[in-house]
């Protein structure tokens, strides 16, 4: 088959993306498959791209690791010749439609908020991941939040607020500040009193125009991986410092991750159940990571779904396949079936 996977673009999430993507197309590789690596932004600047497919080029070579922060955006902006005014890059497109499929490996608001999937509909492209109905519904953490009450789903208390809004609530301390729409722990904060509060919302408004403070959850961190609608191994997150930020995410050393978490079975259906309820509220498709905390007294607490989930060397829901007997590589193939049979009728 003819694949593309997508990678890089202008989120945050930049760097993790890389990662991921570069990872993806190498065991894309393995697995026998024609495999082209393509950043969505910055694109491809060369005449012969008809035969790019049949090109023995290793385009994964030069992706640095993750750094300890997030890139500079506006340094890649600045890549671009025509000045960036349209997200796809030069030759994305045209290459996008002469394959079977793209493996979608972007992370953070570009990839994962519904506008790029919509796109693909409309113009035949088949993709990886969930459809854009359940990408704009799981990017807004405030509206997730909202599904989550109304489907009795357990949450942390919360309010969304807008620019300009007052900051007050009487959520109790210490609070969760995150930015509304992102990934990676990127624009999150824990606070412990009303300066830091005041501090950490101006902060989380950077990453954009609506941000999300919810009650902290004092306990212990899960994540439970979904694929095709059913719940694989949870893992256990426990960060050497501080809670699962980026970088314990992604530096390597930082956090131990247990798969399977070490809970009771009762507690680990319960999650397990919650994961895929989330996955069916949500509208999600093919695969996705719901996150949650399990409270002192034991009660699981979700927080959001990762629609996108990321497949660098320390990520999750590699870890967690694999311990449902997928390999790297495997689970690579399952995720590219799926998008198959999604889009049959392109």
């Amino acid at each position: 088959m003819k694949i593309v996977v997508l990678t890089g673009g202008i989120s945050t999430e930049r760097d993790v993306s890389l990662v991921s993507g570069k990872m993806i197309y190498q065991a894309v590789k393995r697995l026998g498959h024609q495999a082209v690596l393509l950043d969505v932004y910055l694109g491809m600047q060369r005449e012969d791209i008809e035969h790019i497919f049949e090109s023995e080029e290793d385009f994964s070579q030069d992706i640095r690791d993750i750094q300890e922060s997030c890139p500079d955006i506006s340094a890649v902006k600045a890549l671009r010749k025509d000045g960036g005014k349209c997200f796809f890059g030069p030759n994305v497109i045209r290459i996008c439609q002469m394959a079977d499929v793209v493996f979608v490996a972007l992370h953070g608001a570009e990839g994962e908020n519904g506008k790029l999937q919509a796109a693909f509909d409309l113009l035949g492209i088949r993709y990886t991941g969930t459809d854009y109905v359940g990408s704009a519904l799981a990017i807004d953490k405030g509206l997730a939040k909202e599904l989550f009450l109304v489907n009795d789903i357990p949450t942390p208390r919360g309010v969304v607020l807008k620019a300009g809004q007052s900051i007050q609530n009487d959520l109790p301390w210490p609070r969760v500040v995150k930015a509304c729409k992102g990934g990676s722990s990127v624009g999150v904060y824990i606070v412990e009193d009303p300066e830091e509060y005041g501090t950490a919302v101006k902060n989380a408004f950077a990453y954009g125009t609506e941000v999300v403070v919810e009650q902290y959850i004092r306990g212990r961190e899960m994540t439970c991986g979904v694929v095709e609608g059913k719940a694989l191994p949870i893992v256990e997150i426990v960060p050497k410092k501080g809670f699962y930020d980026y970088k314990n995410k992604y530096q390597a050393g930082s956090t131990e991750d247990i798969c399977p978490a070490p809970i009771d079975t009762e507690t680990t259906e319960r999650i397990q159940r919650l994961s895929e309820k989330v996955f069916r509220v949500l509208r999600l498709k093919q695969y996705a990571r719901v996150d949650l905390m399990l409270d002192e007294q034991g009660n699981p607490y979700c927080l959001e779904a990762n629609t996108l989930p990321g497949m660098t060397p320390v990520s999750l829901i590699p870890q967690e396949a694999a311990a449902a007997g997928m390999s790297y590589d495997q689970f690579c193939q399952k995720i590219i079936d799926m998008a198959m049979k999604d889009c049959q009728e392109f």
